[in-house]
């Protein structure tokens, strides 16, 4: 829609003013089909009215947050990926953690609960379940409380739990009454409730982030809020897991890719934010006075130094952080008062505390060098300066750590002695070049006389040439008479297709043909008339995953049974919702398509409003 539609627009407010649904920021496109959809099945043809009726009917209010909600879900929903999380991501990410201290995840858009449930059962398994009780706390939200209760009870239905591994599923589950309920013991680790990703706060301290095929329902502008929010909900070095549909190629200051494929991202390191932002970072902490005068341009100096440096007091405490230690490391002010041990640069890219007491016990300045640091892909060489800073008597107030980059120069070293192994091997092949120039010179005096003979050579050839070119024209006097006809062809085949398409649109029936994985390949004119969805919405998707007023699920057995080869056309008939709101019976006719060897290659579904039918105006 080129223009938002005003009695939509203030539909969409009243959810948001009257319940605090804040729909505002959904995909237009959607978020009208499903509106339309239950407008229909109660009856009211405007936007303008419906809104009336919500405010007549309290109940409603529910039915259409249903329809909108759709909770597609399920559990290791995507099975690479979930392997790939389990054997890469998971081990590294516990590998930056003590071995006590706590995990906080988040399930993002939970639904009814099977993507938390999902973690769970992972975690315990590279845990424990005693580890995993001690440590683990999986935070589960979703704005549709109605599938938060369905989540808090935890069982699930044969259908439900059938992505779960049998061993897994006898492990983690107990059957009642025809049901999976999830373990009792593992349940309050699992902590369901209420939050809007656009309004509510997110959750901080986060290890890890899991929101699979959400954000692909919101708007671009409402994507990047939430993005901003999953940023500041992740801690240090947080890890972000989206769904198939979902990618974060526009945020990459946000957020750096682990593996694209699988979609899982690492949080990136992100400058502190303006006055204002939403969910900025904390401000140092207050109390020290304020600098002046040459105390300014003394930390200035240093913290516009080109050399990455950090300072740290003899009682190993961050003094000072420089702008270029920051850059290169991730470390910033607001590390300035933690011990130096706390920081991974205390450890990587080289252990420091044993070269800092180094140079505190000696009074002199250790170096160390030949220290590789792997920065993303890159690989750089590093000299390290730890240097004891003394007061004026003479006691040891701290040490300067200095990192200097030598990646160009000993990138430059190794060039220059590449390049002087080269000289050498030039000069011993110069010297043997002259001898051969030598004796090339004589052979060139030689070369002329034969240079002479091939010049005779060369006329007869080309006449030869001559000839050959008279022949090479002929050749391409036949392609193009070949060309011709090909294209004569290619004309009688647009024809044809012109002509098909004239037999498709002609029909009086709604005509889909569908592939064996039942995408849909054809899609006539009438089936665009009778379920209001274009062609080009409809080819290439999944056909029982069409947005139509068909039940899909009864038709489903009829096109199973024609893609098995059984003899005959399939038939059914059905009570539908046409484009126009109207309650019909469609005849189903379902119709192998069979190749050159008469096996079956998919389906041909014929779709009719049934003579019979008396089709009322939804109202």
């Amino acid at each position: 829609m080129s223009q938002p539609d005003p009695a939509f627009e203030a539909l969409l407010q009243h959810l948001k003013v009257s319940r605090g649904f804040d729909f505002t920021g959904y995909k237009r496109s959607s978020l009208i089909r499903r509106v339309d959809r239950r407008m229909s099945q109660v009856g009211v043809p405007d936007y303008a009215e419906y809104l009336d009726y919500l405010e007549l009917h309290a109940e409603e209010f529910t039915a259409l947050f249903n329809t909108i909600l759709i909770n597609v879900t399920g559990f290791f929903r995507d099975p690479e990926a979930w392997e790939y999380l389990r054997a890469e991501v998971l081990p590294a990410l516990l590998a930056t953690k003590g071995p006590t201290e706590p995990l906080r995840v988040w399930s993002a858009g939970c639904a009814s609960g099977e993507e938390a449930y999902t973690l769970a059962i992972v975690l315990a398994e590279m845990l424990g379940t005693t580890e995993f009780r001690d440590r683990v706390k999986i935070y589960a939200t979703d704005v549709d409380e109605e599938a938060l209760t369905h989540a808090r009870h935890g069982t699930y239905s044969d259908r439900e739990v059938r992505g779960i591994p049998p061993e897994l599923l006898e492990k983690y589950f107990e059957q009642t009454g025809g049901r999976f309920a999830f373990r009792k013991d593992l349940r309050r680790s699992v902590i369901f409730g209420r939050n809007d990703l656009v309004q509510d706060a997110p959750i901080s301290r986060i290890d890890l982030l899991v929101c699979r095929n959400t954000l692909m329902y919101f708007n671009a502008e409402t994507q990047a809020r939430i993005l901003t929010r999953f940023h500041f909900a992740l801690s240090e070095p947080g890890v972000l897991f989206l769904g198939k549909a979902e990618m974060l190629l526009s945020h990459g200051a946000l957020f750096l890719p682990i593996d694209l494929k699988r979609r899982t991202f690492r949080k990136a390191p992100r400058a502190a934010p303006q006055n204002g932002t939403l969910f900025a970072d904390a401000p140092p902490p207050t109390g020290r006075p304020p600098l002046t005068g040459l105390d300014v341009l003394r930390n200035e100096a240093v913290l516009a130094s080109p050399l990455a440096q950090v300072v740290v007091t003899d009682d190993g405490v961050i003094a000072v952080v420089n702008r270029q230690a920051e850059v290169l490391f991730g470390v910033s002010t607001r590390d300035v008062g933690r011990p130096f041990r706390d920081l991974e640069l205390s450890y990587r890219p080289l252990e420091l505390r044993r070269h800092i007491e180094k140079a505190q016990t000696e009074r002199r300045t250790v170096r160390v060098t030949d220290v590789t640091y792997h920065r993303g892909p890159e690989a750089m060489n590093l000299e390290v300066q730890v240097s004891p800073l003394v007061g004026s008597g003479t006691e040891v107030l701290g040490v300067s750590v200095a990192f200097h980059d030598v990646t160009d120069f000993r990138r430059l070293q190794d060039e220059l002695e590449q390049a002087n192994r080269q000289l050498e091997t030039a000069y011993e092949e110069l010297q043997s070049t002259n001898e051969e120039l030598e004796t090339t010179n004589e052979e060139l005096q030689s070369t002329v006389e034969e240079l002479e003979t091939t010049n005779e050579e060369l006329q007869s050839t080309n006449e030869e040439l001559e000839t050959m070119n008279e022949e090479l024209q002929s050749t391409n006097d036949e392609l193009q008479t070949i060309n011709d006809e090909l294209q004569d062809r290619t004309g009688e085949l647009d024809r044809t297709n012109d002509f098909l398409e004239t037999i498709l649109t002609s029909l009086r029936a709604g005509v889909v043909v569908v592939g064996t994985e039942l995408h849909v390949q054809v899609w006539n004119h009438q089936a665009e008339e009778l379920w209001g969805l274009r062609r080009d919405e409809a080819v290439g998707q999944h056909f029982l995953n069409l947005d139509i007023g068909l039940p899909l699920d009864l038709v489903r057995p009829v096109v199973r049974s024609t893609l098995a080869g059984e003899d005959g056309p399939q038939e059914v008939t059905l009570p539908a919702i046409n484009r126009r709101g109207r309650s019909i019976d469609v005849r189903v006719i379902a119709s192998p398509l069979r190749g050159d060897g008469g096996s079956v290659v998919g389906a041909i579904l014929t779709m009719e409003e049934s003579a019979g039918a008396e089709g009322a105006p939804a109202r």
